[in-house]
């Protein structure tokens, strides 16, 4: 009778694919009744669970693997959810004995047997029962309408998709993050309705109704909850059918210019985002002259912005009219173009750097490096470590060796950490100064270190922040001198994470220090009382078990075990972790 056996999925395979906490609370969701209208019929189980909304789940067998959809966020991302647990459950329990056992009455009819019922009705009973479901059902009766329009007389016709689609994307009250899921499914029906049109050969009008269509996506947008990007990739699943669908159907190149224009202009969401490169070959020459005519009157009314200056509309309206005669200028690859557009906001070192970029990639290096120096002289104060490299690399390159050196040293000094003294030694190396440079570097840090200590205060409660050894540490064992990094923490203290590493890598050599250092850690990982904390714990014991055992110290370390037991024997997870280990 039912097209999926129970024998071709069982109990381990739902915890299996759900893991065992997912699994647990499907259990309880299927004891408590919660699995409603289970069906079967084609291979596909489908059901409602009842949870903190109503999810739809569907299960089915492909290729001897259960495959499964759920409209829960954590289904949607893939993943077998509880809901998918609480169904498979109880589909489990109806082929097995009739009843579900979760309070929910399954009929003995199945859906075959509804199929050979309708099978013997006439066609008024039929329409009468579709028609009754479609008042209830706005997907079907969007599909009903669609497909009537198609088996008119008069042909396609297209106003019935529009509606589809207004329908399906309009909101009318907030969506919920929960309620997403549900939603998107009139996201996705519209596009399908879009991909036929197109395959039917009905390319201007996919053109009209994609715009639609991202028309009322866009105003949707502040009426829902998509922080998990489902606006974004529909977005996009219509802009690429749009695409597609000029590309067959050749609009005016003059009036989809001015079309795509606007939309670039004024949304905010980067709808036809970079249009005029995307559309180039359709627009042609004719097209791409009426869209630089439109953009070259905007760009007009745009204030030249200098160093330091500020403009409302930097990130608005400005940001994309900029973006476009951008691509306008990059599409006839004149780079004195493009940077006449980058002059006109020279408001941050950013712009300079683009300058300099673009003189530098059309090899026009005189004038790169006319534009690099010239965005450092304009901000004194402060220097953007991405200006500074470029032109390093410059002077590099103009055997000014010096000149390079002492701007890389500017950036170590601003903030002198690891990753910048890597940094001061990739430029060191390409002169074979590496020494020099590096004496130099240790005793600025060291120096730093002593003037923060003297300038750090006692705060209104009386303590002190001490400014450890860290960054010395690391740079140390980057350097593999784990002798100079023992040494520097326990000059100056370091993090606990670098304790433990340091303890790590002098654990066979210099044992009793590392035990030191692992005992030590052990109370303040416990006292963060969560169960990882916990576990890390645990594999600290072990360590230390460890080292105590090659030293032939396991009575100590019994008697070390007995203790932390004792200090700690409230914490009842951590307990479990302790009495499941073999100490030996």
């Amino acid at each position: 009778m039912s097209s999926i056996p129970a024998g071709n999925f069982d109990r381990d395979t739902l915890r299996r694919l759900a893991g065992h906490r997912s699994f647990e609370q499907g259990e309880e969701y299927f004891a408590s009744g919660q699995v409603r209208s289970l069906v079967e019929y084609a291979g596909n189980i489908t059901a409602r669970v009842l949870g903190s909304r109503e999810y739809r789940v569907k299960l089915y067998v492909e290729e001897d693997a259960l495959e499964y959809s759920c409209t829960c966020p954590v289904g949607c991302d893939g993943l077998f959810c509880k809901h998918c647990v609480a169904v498979g459950l109880a589909w489990l329990e109806q082929t097995s004995s009739g009843e579900t056992g979760s309070g929910d009455a399954i009929p003995a009819l199945t859906m075959d047997d509804v199929r050979a019922y309708l099978l013997e009705q006439d066609g008024e009973t039929l329409t009468e029962i579709i028609m009754q479901q479609a008042l209830e059902d706005e997907r079907l009766r969007r599909q009903l309408l669609v497909k009537t329009a198609k088996g008119k007389p008069r042909g396609l016709v297209l106003e019935s998709y529009r509606a589809a689609i207004r329908e399906a994307i309009e909101v009318d009250e907030f969506v919920s993050y929960y309620d997403m899921p549900s939603y998107t499914l009139g996201l996705e029906e519209s596009v399908d309705l879009l991909q036929e049109l197109l395959a039917e050969g009905h390319a201007a009008a996919v053109i009209d109704r994609s715009e639609y269509a991202l028309s009322l996506l866009e105003e949707a947008f502040e009426s829902v909850h998509d922080s998990d990007g489902y606006f974004g990739h529909y977005s996009e699943k219509l802009q690429e059918l749009h695409h597609a669908a000029c590309g067959k159907a050749r609009p005016d190149p003059e009036e989809l210019a001015e079309r795509l224009f606007e939309w670039e202009l004024d949304t905010v969401w980067n709808t036809f985002y970079g249009a005029v490169e995307t559309y180039e070959a359709i627009l042609s020459e004719e097209g791409l002259a009426a869209y630089r005519e439109l953009a070259e009157a905007e760009w007009a009314r745009v204030p030249s912005l200098g160093p330091g200056d500020r403009d409302e509309e930097r990130y608005g309206k400005r940001f994309r009219i900029t973006r476009i005669v951008e691509s306008l200028a990059r599409l006839t690859g004149d780079s004195e173009e493009l940077v006449e557009v980058k002059k006109r906001d020279l408001s941050s070192q950013y712009q300079f750097l683009e300058i300099a970029e673009i003189y530098g990639q059309a090899e026009k290096h005189d004038l790169a490096l006319e534009w690099a120096e010239r965005g450092l002289r304009s901000f004194p104060e402060r220097a953007d470590s991405h200006l500074r490299e470029f032109l390093a690399q410059e002077y590099h390159r103009r055997k000014r060796h010096d000149e390079a050196m002492a701007l890389v040293w500017d950036e170590f000094a601003d903030s002198p950490h690891l990753e910048k003294y890597k940094y001061l030694k990739s430029h060191a190396d390409r002169i074979g100064q590496w020494q020099v440079w590096r004496d130099k570097a240790l005793a600025y840090m060291r120096e730093r270190l002593v003037e923060k200590k003297r300038e750090s205060q006692t705060n209104r409660w009386g303590g002190y922040w001490r400014m450890d050894h860290s960054e010395l540490v690391k740079v140390f064992l980057e350097e593999k001198d784990v002798e100079a990094a023992w040494s520097e923490a326990g000059e100056g203290g370091c993090g606990s994470d670098l304790w433990m590493r340091l303890a790590d890598l002098r654990q066979k050599k210099y044992p009793e220090d590392s035990l030191q250092v692992y005992t030590a850690q052990v109370d303040p990982l416990i006292n963060r009382k969560n169960n990882d904390a916990y576990a890390e714990a645990v594999e600290l014991l072990r360590k230390i078990h460890a080292v105590m055992a090659r030293l032939g110290r396991e009575a100590e370390f019994k008697l070390y075990l007995d203790s932390v037991r004792a200090t700690h024997k409230r914490k009842r997870n951590l307990i479990k972790l302790l009495d499941k280990e073999a100490w030996g």
